[in-house]
């Protein structure tokens, strides 16, 4: 497994963004609900009543954050579920036959969920697809997203509330102010953002994912508010409001809830601290690793994420490197399963997509971590880049001999 040069010779975990770690509020939920949330919900024996209260309960914790209904409020078995389902829901709900296809628009760095969903549309049903485009720190043009979003038959429009590889915070404010004037409902995807950082106002469909907060896997989020036209892309299920099919896990999403909670609760502690680190993150890379470049607004950001790349290494070298002396990163298009895709996000930046890293802090980072992360990256990227020069060297050598 090679030397561990984490803190205290353990692991440095900077990958937060993928998965937090399970919040302790969640593990103690969960553990709670596995004796009394086992029960199917929907039945009126003892043992159902009581996981519906449970899960009432969870959703009204859950609307509270998202400053909603309730019954706005269904669980998914993930964010991408969410996600899929509020796109085809919204689209098909405000489609009409007699018209034919109508638009859909979504900026250019939003998650492969997003993005997927609209291009099935495309293919499937022939909807038209507009991708707005986004400046050098990857936040959405308002004013190219507003023009987009007035083309005629435009169903749904789509901004996340902050960018899940840079961390840029996105204008939802101003994108929700175009789409409410013009009538088009506006899709929030929250998912890098829910539980830290409070959920911005305007959405009409949002969705998330609660191991981006210190929830358990297999649980997501969608809420739809009521003045929004949705419908069931899929077999019609009695269950959560008829938005989701099959019976809803519900001690995962006890501790969903509960970790939301909690994580909001430690929002102005944790803002703080994980702000002063990725800040130092972002000023000692390119002091210490030259040719190195951060992305990302510096100011209008979350507070626990940083992307850089380092010219002359490939990412997924840098990241196996890493990985070997101890720390967990990421590399590459940070929401598609191979990592060694390009990033799309970057790519709409104009940025480079070769040789980037993504660090994302968990709520317990501290200096020590920091500290040794940033004195172990230098040696490896030196290391990285002279094997990849002797490669070069030799290869041309035989190329001459030849």
């Amino acid at each position: 497994m090679g030397d561990r040069t984490g803190p205290a010779g353990g692991r440095g975990y900077l990958d937060a963004a993928s998965a937090e770690p399970l919040h302790p509020s969640a593990r103690e939920a969960l553990l709670a609900a596995l004796d009394d949330g086992w029960a199917d919900p929907a039945r009126l024996h003892r043992e159902g009543r009581q996981a519906r209260l449970l899960l009432d309960q969870a959703r009204e914790s859950v609307a509270a954050e998202f400053d909603c209904r309730p019954d706005e409020v269904s669980f998914t078995g993930s964010g991408t579920q969410a996600v899929h389902l509020a796109v085809l829901g919204a689209v098909q709900a405000r489609q009409s036959a007699s018209r034919g296809p109508g638009h859909l628009v979504a900026s250019a760095v939003e998650h492969s969920a997003v993005l997927n969903a609209a291009d099935w549309l495309h293919r499937v049903t022939g909807t038209a697809v507009s991708i707005a485009g986004v400046d050098q720190v990857g936040r959405a043009d308002v004013a190219g997203f507003a023009a987009a979003a007035q083309r005629e038959r435009t169903l749904l429009a789509c901004l996340q509330s902050a960018n899940h590889e840079v961390g840029t915070i996105q204008p939802v404010a101003e994108v929700a102010a175009e789409c409410e004037r013009t009538g088009v409902p506006l899709l929030v995807d929250a998912g890098a953002s829910a539980g830290r950082d409070p959920v911005p106002a305007g959405w009409s469909l949002l969705a998330a994912s609660a191991r981006k907060w210190g929830g358990p896997a297999g649980v997501g989020v969608l809420a739809v508010r009521r003045t929004t036209r949705w419908r069931e892309p899929f077999p019609a299920d009695d269950r959560e409001g008829r938005r989701v099919p099959g019976f809803p896990n519900v001690p995962g999403i006890l501790a969903a809830a509960a970790s939301l909670t909690a994580m909001s609760e430690e929002r102005s502690r944790l803002d703080g601290a994980l702000r002063a680190l990725v800040a130092r993150i972002r000023t000692a890379v390119p002091q210490r690793v030259p040719e190195a470049v951060v992305y990302g607004d510096p100011d209008s950001r979350l507070p626990h994420l940083v992307t850089f790349s380092c010219l002359y290494v490939d990412g997924e070298a840098l990241v196996t490197e890493l990985d070997r002396a101890g720390f967990s990163v990421s590399s590459g298009s940070a929401c598609v399963s191979d990592t060694r895709q390009p990033s799309h996000v970057l790519a709409a930046m104009g940025a480079l997509t070769h040789g980037n890293v993504r660090v994302s802090l968990p709520r317990d980072a501290n200096e020590a971590v920091v500290t040794a992360f940033l004195d172990a990256l230098p040696p490896i990227v030196a290391r990285i880049r002279e094997t990849v020069a002797a490669g070069t060297t030799g290869e041309t050598s035989a190329e001459v001999s030849a």
